[in-house]
């Protein structure tokens, strides 16, 4: 089998047309069903949702916690979390897996815990390649993506996109069974 890739000279949001593209095409060529998108703010999800509005595809905007920035934060709006679900998009606001209780107590006695090792392991792929995987297994412990199907994922270093893998999902209980299949974007660095 031979697949193109896109490597991006630099990480960041200015990519993110370039990822919509990889991911239409994705869709247009192998028919995939579900899309998993990271989106803090709401600028990405907002326009991967109006992009692919009326597509049929399964798509999921994951975004922070509340309180995930400060105590008592939201930073995906209700009025843009309204926009990407008038779009057809579901969105997914919970803990995102390599920052739950097990980064409370290493920062607070000085350690690394299991959890931060992969988070540190998957980054050595770029910080979108950590985030699509944990998106994944996300959305799929939400039930908004089922497990062991073929998900396209979208995230990006900071804000944006940069990043596009096609994963074989699974929920994070499940963690050992998560396979990327494939890299269709990424920053070389």
């Amino acid at each position: 089998m031979e697949k193109k890739v896109l490597y991006f000279e630099k990480p960041g949001r200015d990519n993110t047309s370039e990822c919509l593209r990889v991911v239409k095409d994705a869709i247009r060529q192998a028919g995939h069903k579900h899309l998993v998108v990271a989106s803090t703010g709401g600028e990405t999800g907002v326009l991967f949702s109006h992009a692919l509005k009326d597509t049929g595809i399964n798509l999921v905007v994951v975004t922070h916690s509340a309180g995930f920035k400060e105590p008592n934060s939201v930073e995906l709006s209700r009025d843009t979390e309204d926009e990407i679900t008038g779009s057809g998009a579901k969105v997914f606001r919970g803990t995102m897996l390599t920052h739950s209780i097990d980064t409370a107590f290493s920062g607070k006695f000085s350690g690394y815990s299991l959890t931060q090792i992969v988070a540190n392991t998957l980054r050595r792929f770029g910080e979108g390649s950590k985030v699509c995987c944990e998106c994944v297994m996300m959305a799929a412990d939400a039930g908004l993506i089922p497990e062991e199907e073929e998900v396209l994922a979208v995230a990006g270093t900071a804000r944006g996109a940069d990043t596009v893998l096609l994963v074989k999902s699974c929920a994070s209980k499940r963690f050992l069974e998560l396979k990327v299949l494939e890299i269709l974007a990424k920053p070389r660095v």
